[in-house]
């Protein structure tokens, strides 16, 4: 394994308050937008793509657009390499401004691009390759800006709970989603928004990504990755070192988030087409889901403070046990079809068991790898779990609803995510406590 060693300086001090709120701040910028985008893209690739970039007849149309969107999930692991190995080699800071910069172009010219009518098949093409390059700097976000906070709380008691600022990017980003999508809707009649307003959301990323650039690039960088920059040095290919020597931590790590983020997947995103199946009407299944993700910031509040007064495993254990033994009930409380039972089944299915759980994850990811590897290990874990958890459990869940109908999929839904919620449970007794750990 091939080290880098640069000559030390004295050894970084502890970082300020002050400083870890600024720090904070930025790195939840890259996040937010990526869960805004995850709303607002999924709702234009089902709705508005289709007709815009793909000349083919009905669904067809609809199907490769939501492949197009797709794309950009699948994708995110490589994403997670490439960024990985900038962040812990020449710092996270940096991996966190150029990864805010591909994202912000790539949301700029998704905007600008013309349709199929204008471009012929090079306008699906071009879709394709920027929103891959979104998915790549998507891939950097959650795992680094984890570490970049985490990190610069390290001498914190509160570590945890200033890690979860990274969580609260998204309900936050959920809420302008939603928030953006109602409001341009409302100032413009449905032709108007298909012909040319859905493009005004890829340009707010855009302003927004400039914003975030400007903050990030003017915070400081880890303290910790400074110290271990200055003294043991970097290693030369740390995305590729952490897989060879930690392979079974991510693959546990990964089986964590797999739950989440196949709670987050089919509770938000199958959840909201579900509850319109079972008679939901207009725009109530969305006010639902507003509600839930609002609930989720105060859960991950919560998750974030008892993460650190007793510790990340007993959190992670009290979310995945919730989502066990609430996944049947779940779908049982939305199929009555009453509103105030729906907002329970989702407050309880999304709000609760995500948001709680949120509040320890960050930290649970960063601290179970050393500083020489921590970013690349981190974002390895979270994003290849959002493939296999929150990528496939929508699509095998579409499948079970089309073959038994809405009246018995619920029961064979259920017990798939049951599955992951044990392979959680599994992993999460298997992984050592963090709570404490020095992160050297």
């Amino acid at each position: 394994m091939s080290v880098e060693t640069i000559n030390p300086p004295a050894a970084v001090a502890a970082a300020s308050g002050q400083s870890i709120v600024k720090v904070a701040i930025a790195s939840i910028i890259g996040s937010v937008i990526e869960q805004y985008d995850f709303l607002v893209t999924g709702v234009i690739a089902a709705t508005i793509w289709g007709g815009v970039f793909f000349k083919l007849p009905g669904l067809a149309a609809v199907a490769a657009a939501i492949g197009v969107y797709g794309l950009g999930i699948v994708i995110r692991p490589i994403g997670a390499y490439i960024f990985g190995h900038i962040a812990d080699t020449r710092g996270r800071k940096d991996a966190m401004v150029y990864a805010l910069l591909l994202m912000g172009v790539s949301s700029l010219l998704i905007g600008l691009l013309p349709g199929y009518d204008t471009m012929g098949v090079a306008a699906p093409i071009i879709l394709i390759l920027l929103r891959l390059a979104q998915g790549i700097s998507f891939g950097a976000e959650f795992g680094t800006a984890s570490t970049w906070v985490v990190e610069q709380a390290s001498k914190s008691k509160y570590r945890a709970l200033w890690g979860a600022w990274v969580g609260f990017a998204i309900p936050i980003g959920l809420i302008l989603g939603f928030g953006s999508v109602l409001i341009v809707k409302a100032l413009m009649s449905e032709a108007a928004f298909s012909a040319w307003g859905w493009r005004i959301f890829f340009f707010l990323g855009f302003a927004v990504a400039i914003v975030g650039i400007f903050i990030r690039s003017k915070t400081e960088d880890s303290t910790v990755f400074e110290e271990h920059r200055n003294g043991s040095g970097v290693l030369r290919n740390p995305a590729r070192a952490v897989w060879t020597e930690m392979t079974g931590t991510i693959l546990r790590t990964s089986l964590v988030n797999a739950m989440f983020s196949g709670a987050f997947f089919l509770c938000f995103v199958f959840g909201t087409s579900y509850m319109k199946a079972v008679g939901f009407k207009g725009s109530t299944p969305e006010l639902i889901g507003l509600i839930a993700a609002a609930s989720m910031l105060v859960f991950m509040v919560i998750g974030g403070f008892l993460a650190d007064y007793i510790n990340r495993r007993v959190i992670l254990l009290i979310s995945a046990g919730v989502f066990l033994v609430f996944a049947v009930p779940y779908f049982y409380l939305i199929n009555t079809g009453v509103f105030a039972y729906a907002v329970l089944a989702e407050v309880i299915g999304f709000g609760f068991v995500f948001g709680f759980g949120y509040g320890a994850i960050p930290a649970f990811y960063t601290e179970n790898f050393p500083t020489r590897y921590r970013a690349s290990g981190a974002s390895a874990g979270y994003q290849i779990s959002q493939v296999y958890g929150g990528g496939l459990i929508p699509i095998l869940a579409g499948q079970l609803l089309s073959h038994f109908g809405i009246h018995e999929a619920y029961l064979y839904i259920g017990a798939l995510v049951m599955l992951y919620a044990v392979a959680a449970i599994i992993a999460i007794l298997k992984t050592p406590e963090t709570r404490g750990k020095a992160l050297d």
